[in-house]
């Protein structure tokens, strides 16, 4: 967990869906995409954008909407929107994907590489893990966090996992069942 997102480590297009909280934006300047970028670096094809622009953060927020409102059709067992799936596809059409034949070390290697400014390929990279993500069976397992509060997403290892994070929710719901056993006890006996 980190400021930049409360909970990462998913697949990536799950992680940025999850940079928009239920009363919370965590991406609303370019500067807040930068430290975003920073922490998934690792994970995306490209280096990360040092100093994005307004722009490209409305195209990488553009791909979170389309994908959000995809995952809530699967979640809520509906066709997903038609303006939604098309929009994806635009954001990945907007920067090519083309295989590039090189001599490397003795050999052919085909390589694929976006074309396009460097925002308009990070929203099709996003774009792209959004539809792998989708088009991945594992999909049918996407579960929203059952904490009262908590609208993050994942897709849970084990059948049985209930929350986003076991420290940040799955622990709040503990203490309060807790709690509210403890109360209850107390009045019971106090009567």
């Amino acid at each position: 967990m980190s400021e930049v997102a409360p909970l990462v480590g998913e697949p990536l297009a799950l992680d940025l869906v999850n940079t928009h909280l239920a009363d919370t934006d965590l991406l609303c300047t370019p500067d807040q995409l930068a430290d975003w970028l920073r922490l998934q670096a690792d994970r995306l094809p490209e280096p990360p954008l040092e100093h994005p622009t307004a722009a490209d953060l409305d195209q990488v927020r553009r791909v979170r909407e389309y994908l959000a409102t995809v995952l809530d059709a699967l979640l809520h067992d509906r066709r997903p929107s038609v303006a939604a799936l098309h929009g994806l596809n635009q954001v990945q059409s907007a920067a090519p994907a083309i295989r590039h034949v090189e001599w490397t070390d003795g050999a052919l290697t085909a390589t694929v590489r976006r074309t396009g400014p460097a925002g308009t390929r990070l929203a099709a990279f996003l774009a792209e893990f959004a539809v792998d993500l989708l088009a991945n069976q594992a999909i049918s397992r996407l579960k929203q966090c059952e904490a009262e509060d908590c609208v993050l997403l994942f897709l849970p290892a084990h059948p049985r996992r209930r929350w986003c994070s076991a420290q940040r929710c799955g622990n709040r719901v503990r203490v309060a069942r807790y709690y509210d056993r403890h109360t209850a006890r107390d009045r019971d006996s106090t009567v």
